[in-house]
C-alpha cells in the first residue's frame, strides 16, 4: 500500500550554467543552520572540486540534505552542461520535484531548456525561482513569462504550467513571494518547497526496492551505490538480491549490504536502517552499476531500467614520447598511465575506458570534448605527463550496413546583426537549420549538426559574432554519415631542432603567421610553434640569432616587439589539432606536436 512520506521532500535543482544554482544551495544551508553563525565557509560550498570552482560549472551531481520544520529536504544539485547530461537524466529519478532557477535579467537559456525538458518528461512538480532580482535591468515578470512559453513549447501538462514562483537574490540571501515585498531571509522558498513539492509516494511495509542512480567510489570502501529507496526498510548487514541492469547470464545474485548511509547536511551519516522515500548510499555491492536494482530475495521488485547514455567521442591516451618528458611531471610511465585510467573506469560510469589491442595506449570515450578534458585536467594536476590524439566521434552501423554518426542539436542566441554570420559558420560546419525565431534584438537559431562539426565551433562562432553569441549543443540522435569535412585550412610552423626559442627568430616568424611560443620557451624538433598564414606546414628555426659584425653592436638594433603568443586551453588544443598531430599534456604545459617528430619521417609517411 503506497503512502505519502510526509517528513521527506526530494528536490532537484536545475538551471542554466551561472544562473546561481550552487549559490542558492549555500543560502539554503545557512538558512537551515547547517553552519554555525561564526563558521568560515567557502562560497559555492557544493562545487568542491577545484575544476568546478575554476570553470564555474557543476561537473558531478551532489546530494545534501537540510532539515526545516522537522521535514528532511534532500537537495540534489545537478550539472547544467550537456556533456554531463547523462548525470542529469539519472539523478532526476531520485526527485519528486525540481527548483528551476532562472536569471531575472537573462530569462531561460538553451541549457535551461535541456534540463527542464528532462524534468517535465519525468512529471516532476516545478517551482520556478527567479534569481538575481537585485541585478540592474532585472525583469522578473518577463522572465516568468518566458519560462511559461518555454514550458508550453516543451509540452508541459496543465498541472505543471500552474507553477509557483519565488523571487530571490541568492547572493544577498533572500527569497520573496513578490519581487518588492521586502522580505530578507530564505523562509518563503523553504515554505514553498514544503507546500508545493510532493512528498514521496512509498510502500513503507513492502519489500526492499532501490535502484542505483549514481555510483560513487571510495578508496577505503570500494563502490558506493546511491539511489532512492522506494519501498521497505533497508538494514545494514541485510542479505539482498542484486538484479544487474545489463541483464544476460548471472544477471541476478545475492549480496550483503555492509553499511547503509543517509545524507545529512553536507555529508553522509552511517545509520542502522533507512526507510522508504529517503535517498541512501549502500556499501557492500562490489560491482554496483547504474540501473542495478537492490531488492528483497524472497519477494523481488522489478523497476523500469535507467538508460546510461552512450559515449559519442573518443580519444587515445599514450605515454609521452616527447624529448622533454619527465621535466615537469612525476608520473610518466605507460604502466602507471594505464593503471590510473583503469581506476577511473571503476568509478566513472559515464566513460568507456579500454586498452587498445596493440597495447599502445588506452582509449577513453565520453560525451564530448569538455567531458574528456575534465579527466585530462584532473590527471595533469596529479602529476601525470601523457599525450593524446585528436578526438574522434564514435560511429555505429545501421541494420542495412550503412554508417551512422552522432548528430547534435545546437542552439544559438545571437544579436540580430550577427545572425547571418552565425548561419554561415554553422553551414561550413555541416549544420542544417531546423528553426529560426527573432525578436527586436536577438535571433534564436536551432541546427542539427554532426558531432564532428562541433569541434572548435564555439571559437569560430564567437570570432564571427565578436563574442556576442551564446552557443549550446547536446546529443540528439545517431543519423546517416554526412560525408567528409574539411579540417584546419592553415598549416603549422614546425620547429626543426630542440632548444629555446629566441626573440630574433620569432620576430621574423610572426610576419608569416601566429606564434604559440615566446622567447625562452623550450621547443623540440616536430613541435608546433605557430600557425602559418598559408596552407601546408613549414619547418622553421626558432633558435636563429642575429650574426653581429664588428661594426654594429646588438643594442643598436631597434627593440624587438613581439605579439603575445596564442595560448590554448586543453579543450581548444584538442579541437585544434589534426589527425597527424598530438597534444602533449604535463602539469605545467600544453604543447602541440606532430605525431612523427622528424621531418624526414613525415615525408616518408606522406609518400606512403
Amino acid at each position: 500500500m503506497t503512502l505519502k512520506q510526509d517528513n521527506i521532500r526530494n528536490v532537484a535543482i536545475i538551471a542554466h550554467v551561472d544562473h546561481g544554482k550552487t549559490t542558492l544551495v549555500d543560502r539554503l544551508l545557512w538558512a537551515s543552520h547547517v553552519f554555525r553563525d561564526n563558521q568560515q565557509v567557502e562560497e559555492r560550498v557544493l562545487d568542491s572540486n577545484d575544476q568546478e570552482r575554476e570553470r564555474s560549472i557543476t561537473i558531478l551531481s551532489k546530494n545534501i540534505s537540510i532539515t526545516y520544520k522537522d521535514v528532511k529536504i534532500n537537495v540534489i544539485d545537478t550539472p547544467g552542461h550537456a556533456d554531463f547530461g547523462g548525470e542529469v537524466e539519472r539523478v532526476l529519478n531520485m526527485a519528486d520535484g525540481a527548483l528551476l532557477i532562472v536569471d531575472a535579467y537573462e530569462g531561460p537559456k538553451p541549457q535551461t531548456r535541456f534540463v527542464l525538458s528532462h524534468a517535465l518528461e519525468r512529471g516532476l512538480r516545478i517551482v520556478v525561482v527567479v534569481n538575481k532580482i537585485d541585478r540592474p535591468n532585472a525583469n522578473p515578470e518577463a522572465a516568468v513569462d518566458k519560462v511559461f512559453d518555454l514550458m508550453v513549447e516543451l509540452g508541459a501538462s496543465d498541472e505543471q504550467l500552474d507553477f509557483p514562483v519565488v523571487y530571490a537574490s541568492a547572493v544577498n540571501g533572500y527569497a520573496r513571494l513578490e519581487p518588492g515585498d521586502g522580505n530578507m531571509d530564505m523562509v518563503p522558498l523553504l515554505d514553498t518547497i514544503l507546500a508545493e513539492i510532493p512528498a514521496p509516494d512509498v510502500d513503507p511495509d513492502g519489500p526492499v526496492a532501490l535502484q542505483v542512480c549514481t555510483v560513487d567510489h571510495s578508496s577505503y570502501e570500494g563502490r558506493i551505490g546511491v539511489g532512492r529507496l522506494v519501498s521497505g526498510t533497508l538494514h545494514e548487514k541485510e542479505q539482498v538480491l542484486v538484479v544487474k541492469a545489463a541483464g544476460g547470464e548471472n544477471s541476478q545474485r545475492t549480496a550483503q549490504v555492509r553499511k547503509v548511509y543517509t545524507f545529512e547536511n553536507l555529508g553522509k551519516v552511517e545509520v542502522p536502517e533507512v526507510h522508504a522515500g529517503d535517498i541512501v548510499a549502500v556499501i557492500g555491492i562490489e560491482d554496483a552499476d547504474i540501473g542495478d536494482i537492490i531488492t528483497n530475495p524472497d519477494n523481488p521488485v522489478s523497476m523500469e531500467p535507467i538508460a546510461v547514455e552512450e559515449p559519442t567521442m573518443a580519444v587515445v591516451f599514450e605515454a609521452s614520447s616527447s624529448p622533454l618528458v619527465g621535466r615537469e611531471g612525476d608520473i610518466v610511465g605507460a604502466r602507471q598511465l594505464k593503471e590510473r585510467l583503469l581506476r577511473e573506469k571503476e568509478s566513472n560510469i559515464s566513460m568507456r575506458i579500454n586498452e587498445l589491442e596493440d597495447k599502445s595506449g588506452v582509449e577513453v570515450a565520453g560525451r564530448g570534448v569538455l567531458h574528456l578534458s575534465v579527466l585530462m585536467e584532473t590527471m595533469r594536476r596529479e602529476g601525470f605527463e601523457f599525450q593524446v590524439g585528436r578526438p574522434r566521434v564514435v560511429y555505429k552501423t545501421a541494420d542495412d550496413g550503412s554508417r551512422l554518426e552522432p548528430i547534435e542539436e545546437a542552439t544559438i542566441d545571437v544579436p540580430n546583426e550577427y545572425a547571418g554570420k552565425a548561419i554561415e559558420v554553422m553551414g561550413t560546419a555541416g549544420g542544417i537549420m531546423d528553426d529560426m525565431a527573432s525578436d527586436e534584438t536577438m535571433t534564436h537559431l536551432t541546427f542539427s549538426i554532426p558531432t564532428r562539426g562541433t569541434m572548435g565551433l564555439k571559437t569560430r562562432i564567437l570570432n564571427a559574432t565578436r563574442g556576442e553569441a551564446m552557443l549550446f549543443h547536446h546529443f540528439k540522435e545517431y543519423g546517416p554519415y554526412s560525408g567528409e569535412m574539411t579540417g584546419r585550412k592553415n598549416g603549422g610552423m614546425i620547429a626543426m631542432s630542440t632548444g629555446k626559442a629566441v626573440a630574433y627568430a620569432l620576430d621574423t616568424l610572426q610576419e608569416r603567421g601566429r606564434l604559440f611560443v615566446e622567447p625562452g620557451d623550450e621547443c623540440y624538433e616536430g613541435m608546433i610553434v605557430g600557425e602559418s598564414a598559408k596552407e601546408g606546414d613549414m619547418v622553421v628555426n626558432v633558435e636563429k640569432t642575429k650574426n653581429l659584425g664588428n661594426q654594429r653592436s646588438s643594442s643598436a638594433d631597434k627593440a624587438i616587439q613581439l605579439t603575445p603568443p596564442m595560448t590554448f586551453t586543453l579543450e581548444e588544443a584538442l579541437e585544434y589539432i589534426e589527425d597527424d598531430e598530438l597534444v602533449e599534456v604535463t602539469p605545467q604545459s600544453i604543447r602541440l606536436r606532430k605525431r612523427l617528430l622528424s621531418a624526414t619521417d613525415r615525408k616518408k609517411a606522406a609518400k606512403k
